[in-house]
């Protein structure tokens, strides 16, 4: 591929809801662009951007793919992004570097919530879109439908480019909006024919919502547009390429993917109308000197990048993609990483086309590239040492669906462990956390779906199993009364014995926070005080497994304030154990009784599923404390609950709200559980105890 400077480029992400057509219009652009002699499709697991074996599996995109084509001249890298929800951090990768957007809509299913989520994402990172309904070449889809609920959802900026021409319910060709010509497809050429009846009334109020958008770019046009002139077809084009870059138009286009139709006229308007990088800003921190940096994208400042993603392949290895945010990059340069503070040489620059890589021998700000085998991390900054700028990392969605998950094979472990590594280093909306204090290893990702994709491809790519399983909640038992209790530890084996006596009282702390509190009101020497730290120990040891059900205790209060020793017999260790068995029998007789872990969670819905959230809630023995309606059409739910309760929340609420609903939360307090979850738990305990013993015999 040749060398393409600056202000031709274009970085696009495709974006929409999950199967709608996005990578089916990326392979029509790879076809179109002579990338690919065929077209590849979903159900035969061959197109460009899905070459991992889960996506051909699953027939779901899973991983955003670069795909860099030429076309009039310009060099486009699209970016091809999942739609599922699960893998929204590889949609926030790919648009933090993208300088527009293609929300493909699907004709036959309309708008849908990845619709609506795709317009936010553009809305949230400001840049200029495209709609492209997909789909056309099934009869029953009504064009003119979708664009209502188009201009209905999003208002009056959403502008037609073109419409569909169909001839005994086959789509044929299209109606150009701005050229007010008719156009017929044979092959792959457009050839001029007659506007059809039935689609002038359309073209002249679509016509006319362009003229009013073209008007409004200048005082003159507006001028002339009140006075009935019309505007040549440059005028036009130049000022619709401004409404596009600065988001007052979003243009409206539609085709037929799988058989390319309607395919070349969009590549066109991406060159015509979509802004290349010189016209975005961007700027970061000269960590040396403190100053604003303003990159721009101008090639003729000190080299500078950003790493948007990490790619690791068991077969392929390891490539880090970068944006290049100014100067021009050139093979075996010497970069800096401000992150880590080390220089890295770079090697040689790789186009990544799906998973094929090509050589390039440079290139230049605002363009894509990879970079092979560096010790660089996802969010990353790149720059020279005598200029060493840092980009701020882009917003990547943060985990709250977890699994619990077990080695199949425990020689397996430490393999599973620098595998889960790599896939963590890849995704940064994957998670692992090794729980000691519950004794639990968890996998942390943005739901159900995606925690399934991460142990398929343990299994698949690095050839180690896990099972997953419910994760245990992190309960807590302290006590609700006060308890006196005398225990005596006392064992003759001949020569030297063992000989501890404790008087303790016992009694509840009123800060949970803390696990234990000790406190010794010791008269007469009774206990010397050289077996107090003993006694503490042996209190530090028992808190740990409570003996309600064997989770941590807290809250507790003890005081010793009487007991015995022997002068031969007495030792340490015999004053712990005592005290281990004082802290076992007191806490039974106080009232034991489990702490539950409880969060605060909130919940961000459309106001049409405000009460069915509610009500599912409530079966969760949720507390809402409050309702904040935050514009678009969308309340905060806020709410305690039980996080044992949260378990399965994620697909219950896409369940509910058709994906429209997120949530996030964090831990509040302990509270007091009921005594039946306290019955069940402390059953299952038992239960537990007694397997591991049979097991034991």
């Amino acid at each position: 591929m040749n060398v393409y400077t600056t202000d031709k480029i274009r970085n696009v992400v495709l974006l929409g809801h999950g199967s709608c057509g996005k990578s089916t219009l990326a392979e029509a652009m790879c076809y179109l662009a002579g990338v690919t002699s065929r077209l590849g499709s979903i159900d035969d697991g061959n197109t460009v951007s899905d070459y991992d074996k889960e996506e051909q599996k699953r027939k779901i995109s899973i991983s955003t793919s670069t795909i860099p084509i030429e076309w009039d001249g310009c060099k486009i890298n699209i970016l091809d992004t999942p739609g599922f929800f699960d893998f929204v951090g590889e949609v926030e990768e790919a648009i933090s570097v993208a300088d527009a957007a293609i929300i493909v809509v699907s004709g036959k299913s309309g708008i849908e919530v990845g619709t609506q989520k795709a317009w936010d994402l553009c809305e949230e990172y400001n840049i200029p879109r495209m709609i492209y309904v997909s789909d056309m070449d099934i009869d029953e889809v009504s064009y003119r439908q979708v664009v209502q609920d188009l201009v209905d959802k999003f208002g009056k900026k959403i502008a037609p480019f073109n419409l569909p021409i169909r001839e005994d319910e086959k789509l044929i060709g299209y109606v150009n909006v701005i050229q007010e010509k008719a156009f017929r497809w044979e092959n792959k050429e457009a050839t001029p024919m007659d506007v059809p009846d039935y689609s002038k009334e359309y073209l002249a109020s679509y016509r006319d919502t362009l003229m009013e958008a073209v008007a409004e770019t200048s005082e003159d046009l507006m001028e002339r547009y009140f006075n009935g002139e019309t505007f040549s077809e440059n005028e036009i084009r130049s000022a619709l390429r401004t409404n596009v870059c600065d988001g007052s138009i979003v243009p409206v286009e539609q085709g037929s993917s799988i058989y390319c139709e309607g395919v070349y006229t969009l590549l066109d308007d991406i060159v015509k109308y979509m802004p290349s990088p010189e016209n975005r800003k961007m700027s970061g921190i000269n960590t040396k000197t403190n100053e604003i940096f303003e990159a721009n994208f101008d090639f003729s400042k000190p080299k500078t990048a950003f790493v948007f993603k990490t790619i690791i392949d068991p077969f392929i290895g390891k490539y880090s993609l970068i944006k290049v945010r100014s100067g021009v990059l050139k093979t075996d340069d010497v970069l800096y990483d401000p992150n880590k503070d080390e220089e890295v040489k770079i090697g040689k620059l790789y186009l990544l086309r799906g998973n094929k890589t090509a050589e390039i021998s440079e290139v230049h700000a605002g363009d894509l590239c990879a970079l092979q085998k560096l010790d660089i991390s996802t969010g990353d900054s790149l720059a020279t040492k005598a200029t060493p700028v840092q980009y701020a990392k882009m917003n990547i969605s943060t985990p709250y669906t977890c699994q619990r998950y077990h080695a199949q094979n425990k020689s397996d472990i430490d393999k599973i462990a620098q595998s889960l590594a790599k896939l963590q280093a890849e995704d940064p909306t994957m998670r692992v956390v090794n729980d000691a204090e519950n004794h639990q290893s968890l996998i942390y990702g943005m739901g159900d779906m995606h925690i399934d994709v991460i142990a398929s491809k343990l299994l698949n790519e690095y050839k180690v199993a896990i099972d997953l399983t419910k994760p245990k909640v992190a309960f807590r038992e302290t006590i609700r009364k006060n308890a006196d209790v005398e225990s005596k530890y006392k064992k003759q084996t001949g020569g030297h014995g063992q000989y501890g006596h404790v008087k303790m009282r016992f009694e509840p702390l009123g800060d949970v926070t803390k696990s234990y509190e000790f406190a010794e009101e010791v008269v007469g020497g009774a206990v010397p005080k050289n077996y107090f730290p003993a006694v503490e120990k042996g209190l530090a040891e028992s808190v740990q497994r409570g003996p309600l059900a064997a989770y941590p205790v807290v809250g507790v209060k003890a005081t010793l304030y009487d007991g015995s020793y022997h002068p031969v017999d007495s030792s340490e260790m015999a004053f712990k154990v005592a005290a281990r068995q004082a802290f076992k029998d007191a806490f039974m007789k106080a009232t034991p009784v489990l702490l539950e872990p409880i969060v605060t969670l909130k919940v961000t819905v459309p106001d049409n599923f405000t009460g069915d959230v509610m009500g599912d809630l409530n079966k969760r023995r949720g507390r809402v404390t409050g309702m904040d309606p935050i514009g678009g059409g969308k309340q905060v739910i806020s709410a305690d609950v039980p996080q044992m309760e949260l378990y399965g929340y994620c697909t219950q609420l896409r369940s509910i709200t058709g994906g429209a609903g997120d949530f996030e939360y964090e831990f509040a307090r302990y509270e007091q559980c009921p005594s039946d979850v306290q019955a069940k738990e402390v059953e299952a305990r038992a239960a537990k105890v007694a397997a591991d013993s049979e097991s034991d015999d």
